[in-house]
């Protein structure tokens, strides 16, 4: 009973401990990505890729739940007011200044992996 009890704490302390993936794992996967529709891939190898690929930008990774999840829970109008207006690092309109709203909804929708979770 008492070895059972042990390894039932222990086990719950490792599992409180698991922060999820590391860094390396969210750049990998980050640099792994890319949007199936062809359209959307082209924008995204132009105007998203260069940031939300990089640690050093502070942009979130593509495909980094966690870091997407944050920014969803402000609702997708903040953040595609964001992306038209500009915010923090990025610049108005991402770069993609013929970009619609279809376009930025999807590349979004994209990068927060929001179809896969």
């Amino acid at each position: 009973m008492f070895r059972l009890l042990t390894l039932g704490c222990l086990t719950l302390a490792l599992t409180a401990c698991d922060q999820g993936p590391s860094m390396q794992e969210k750049l990998a996967t980050a640099q792994s990505l890319q949007p199936s529709d062809p359209e959307l891939n082209e924008i995204y190898q132009r105007s998203c890729r260069n940031c939300h690929t990089l640690e050093s930008t502070g942009a979130p990774l593509t495909g980094d739940v966690h870091a997407w999840s944050l920014r969803l829970e402000k609702g997708q109008d903040v953040l595609l007011e964001n992306v038209v207006s500009g915010f923090a690092g990025m610049p108005p309109f991402g770069l993609c200044m013929d970009c619609n709203v279809t376009q930025f909804n999807g590349l979004i929708e994209f990068m927060a992996q929001i179809q896969q979770q």
